[in-house]
């Protein structure tokens, strides 16, 4: 069964049936740093993690001999989908944000001697090791992403420092500096992106092709630039971007990550009212009990106090609700499904506890003042063949 829904799997992907896409953006001006995501796809289930500090970890994928093991340095915030350690986007507590979109033209590195990572677990390694974007990419040099779903990655930190990175014939393509004269990304290569905008008007850019988005949610990041707003006015700036490059009846989640005064502001497709989740609330030590928060609750306004304490229960749910709002995944078996709400919980606190940085010490200093996609299943039926 396995080996069937492996290829399965495969044939969705590869056959370019894949519909949706994603669109994501960095807002930087007189001190606002944002940066702003629309999660499109087929369902909007999801619930957002509070991650740990100094905890042990080890990449899940079974069909690798040499996987990746680190210990989180920062305590994060991320949105997950398929599971708890399985993002598709966050913050850490430094205020670097990582987001994914697909990218068809990814093609990773070939096996080497680099241990290997999953592509959503890619993300959690860097929110949990990086406190910069130039550490980002450092680290991006240190794993080998072993996996046939096909992403590509923005990145910003909390000084406004953003960059997109991407794996093309093999080897990462990170664009940032002047390298990248505008900080937005959709589904196609930031280099065929920019050309295709260079060439196209945006009042005749209205379509939802990846292109079209990018051409008209780039217009709007440079604008931003040269309008200083006050916070309110740059997230409903934000928000109103978000609004322009979605994709109706198919954007779930629209997020915009305050840098600056670390929050984190979201709704859903479900739940149309704005949440707002504040980074500074959450106690980041590892002994302390993992919190989670229902994407689509009822509540609206500041719900950081509504996070409740992690449940194997709460995680398995969330799993059985994804995969069985997934077409291609209807049919993963409960074992499988149970395993991958059970293996996060294998980590444990490191004896070792990460080396604290000023950054770090800022944000522990502010917490005691007051919380595509289909990676994991990937694991398993590779791992079975």
């Amino acid at each position: 069964m396995f080996k069937t829904l492996f290829c399965a799997f495969l044939s969705f992907t590869l056959s370019g049936s894949f519909a949706y896409g994603c669109t994501t953006f960095c807002l930087k001006n007189k001190g606002e740093v944002l940066f702003g995501k629309n999660y499109d796809w087929s369902i909007g289930d999801g619930m957002i993690f509070v991650n740990k500090r100094g905890i042990s970890k080890i990449s899940s994928l079974e069909s690798e001999k040499n996987v990746a093991k680190w210990v989180s340095k920062y305590g994060s915030i991320t949105f997950n989908q398929y599971g708890w350690e399985q993002p598709s986007g966050g913050m850490n507590e430094t205020g670097v944000v990582i987001d994914l979109m697909w990218l068809d033209d990814t093609k990773y590195p070939k096996p080497d001697e680099r241990p290997a990572i999953d592509v959503l677990e890619w993300i959690q390694y860097q929110l949990d090791t990086s406190a910069t974007t130039a550490e980002v990419i450092r680290n991006a040099e240190s794993v080998r992403i072993a996996s046939r779903i096909n992403l590509h990655y923005m990145v910003q930190d909390k000084a406004g420092n953003a960059a997109t990175i991407e794996f093309l014939d093999g080897k990462l393509v990170a664009h940032t500096g002047i390298e990248l004269p505008v900080a937005t990304l959709t589904n196609d290569t930031y280099a065929r992106s920019m050309r295709y905008a260079a060439a196209n008007d945006p009042a005749a850019a209205r379509s939802v092709s990846s292109l079209d988005r990018f051409v008209r949610a780039s217009t709007r990041t440079k604008q931003f630039s040269n309008r200083p707003l006050a916070e309110k006015e740059a997230i409903d700036y934000a928000f109103e971007t978000l609004t322009i490059a979605a994709q109706p009846g198919h954007t779930q989640w629209s997020i915009v990550y305050d840098q600056k005064r670390m929050k984190i502001h979201f709704h859903t497709k479900n739940r149309p009212e704005i949440k707002t989740v504040d980074l500074h609330y959450f106690d980041y030590g590892c002994v302390s009990p993992v919190m989670l928060f229902d994407l689509n609750s009822v509540a609206a306004g500041d719900v950081t106090p509504l996070f409740k304490q992690y449940s194997r229960t709460a995680n398995r749910d969330l799993i059985q609700r994804s995969f069985n709002g997934t077409e291609f995944l209807q049919k993963v078996p409960d074992e499988a499904r149970d395993a991958m709400a059970e293996f996060p919980e294998k980590f444990t606190c490191s004896s070792v506890q990460p080396r604290r940085d000023k950054m770090q010490t800022m944000a522990e200093n502010r917490s005691s003042d007051w919380l595509i996609h289909f990676a994991f299943i990937f694991k398993y039926l590779a791992a079975s063949r």
